[in-house]
């Protein structure tokens, strides 16, 4: 198979593969906040101490793990594994970029729900939702000022808001249907995406069909794997068969990180499944924020929430352990399958405009996305009551004002200004909020 063979790195000498797992090992533990810290940790290590990936390549493939669904930094590990050591050199970066926080995330989640009735922890998370609510409107004005350079765009963004806040669109439909209007828009009209024209650069070998086609087979199966063995042993009646569903087609759609699809996951996992409260996605994208690894991790947490819930035949937190891990497998297992597949092609993705321009408007929609989540989260932490209204195809939600929780208003306050005022890092940010929410909390 062409994905198992090394690919020489003409910047520098091919690591040991010791060396790659000690590096990654470290990576994995230290990779808090976000991608971009991530992303900038990998840089540190590979590209500029160990030079094991030159600059370019390094930015290549970058923006290659952009263009595909699901957590970039890591697919970018993984694709860093791959070309220093095949197969085995992916799964070992990625795989350890995953196993740290996904083992925190994991501990965190059962201590979450042993502890969720007493009147402190209630207490802690009202600070911390407070803080999440701060993190994700900061996320929004840094993805908006980089993504939101022409008029197009904004356009975009803006329609992608109002779908999901006042018509209740689909996300996979708002996301996959800005891509697809991007690659027409990039054919005719590049400048409204402000796409740069191609290098014109030798094109590496075309990969083999064949070896393509093995490679998705075996992942495909992988993936599939748990689903096939909840559907022989439990059914398709059991939560578990419903997780690994819900979080294998989640992770199809997962363009432009956890934040872009985490109001579409409240709303399927409150609303449509009835797994868990409002108020407790806001808590697992805390628990999230505080471990290492991607923040796509809150889906673990929904996972656990949800079969701790419906545990039979299991014990609750045997079923919890089950769920957080079958969430965890069909969430990146698809990750392996898309580096696998299409690494070698990673030159000529870089020459497709189209692709691009598909890329350019996702990436312009994920704004308006993750308005609504500000929206979504700002309602829901702020008020206790949330009502909503139809209108023929309209959707009006809007807040009983007289369940405005003053406790969790003054400390959204507090948040906004030490995330943009003191600039302080999300951890020790996440941290004075908890213990604001325990002091407020006794009051």
């Amino acid at each position: 198979m062409a994905t198992t063979q090394t690919i020489p790195n003409p910047a520098a000498s091919t690591p040991e593969f010791f060396d790659l797992l000690r590096v990654f090992t470290r990576i994995g533990c230290l990779s808090f906040g976000g991608p971009a810290g991530q992303i900038a940790l990998m840089h540190s290590e590979v590209v500029e101490k160990h030079r094991w990936v030159d600059e370019e390549q390094y930015l290549h493939a970058l923006n290659f793990c952009h263009l595909l669904p699901g957590p970039e930094a890591q697919q970018l590990a993984t694709w860093i594994g791959w070309r220093l050591h095949g197969l085995k050199g992916g799964l070992a970066a990625g795989l350890l970029f995953v196993i740290p926080g996904a083992l925190l995330m994991l501990m965190l989640s059962a201590l979450y729900t042993l502890a969720a009735n007493l009147d402190w922890f209630a207490a802690l998370f009202l600070g911390i939702k407070a803080a999440v609510l701060a993190i994700v409107v900061q996320a929004l004005i840094r993805i908006g000022a980089r993504a939101l350079n022409t008029r197009f765009k904004q356009a975009l963004a803006l329609a992608a808001f109002l779908g999901l806040f006042l018509f209740n669109l689909p996300f996979p439909l708002v996301v996959l249907g800005a891509g697809a209007l991007g690659m027409i828009i990039a054919a005719y009209r590049p400048d409204w995406l402000a796409l740069k024209p191609s290098t014109g650069e030798a094109l590496a070998p075309r990969p083999t069909f064949v070896s393509m086609g093995r490679t998705i087979l075996l992942w495909g199966a992988i993936w599939a794997l748990p689903l096939a063995l909840v559907l022989a042993t439990l059914g398709q009646d059991h939560v578990l068969w419903d997780i690994g569903l819900f979080f294998s087609q989640l992770a199809i759609v997962t363009f432009g990180g956890a934040y872009a699809v985490l109001a579409y996951m409240a709303q399927e996992a409150v609303q449509t499944f009835g797994w868990l409260q409002p108020g407790e996605m806001a808590d697992g994208l805390g628990l999230a924020e505080t471990t290492p690894g991607p923040l796509i991790l809150v889906t673990q947490h929904v996972g656990f929430l949800a079969a701790f819930r419906a545990p039979e035949p299991f014990s609750p937190i045997v079923a919890g352990i089950i769920g957080a891990a079958l969430t965890t497998w069909v969430t990146f297992a698809p990750c392996f399958l898309w580096i696998f597949t299409f690494a070698p092609w990673i030159e000529r993705l870089q020459q497709a405009t189209r692709l691009k321009g598909g890329l350019a408007a996702l990436t312009a929609a994920v704004v308006g996305v993750i308005a609504n989540l500000s929206v979504w989260f700002a309602l829901h932490v702020l008020f206790a009551r949330v009502g909503s209204t139809e209108f023929g195809p309209l959707r009006i939600q809007w807040p009983d004002l007289t369940s405005l929780d003053w406790r969790a208003a003054v400390l959204t306050m507090a948040a906004a200004v030490i995330l943009f005022a003191l600039k302080w890092s999300i951890f020790r940010m996440l941290a004075v909020l908890a213990v604001a929410g325990l002091a407020l909390g006794s009051l």
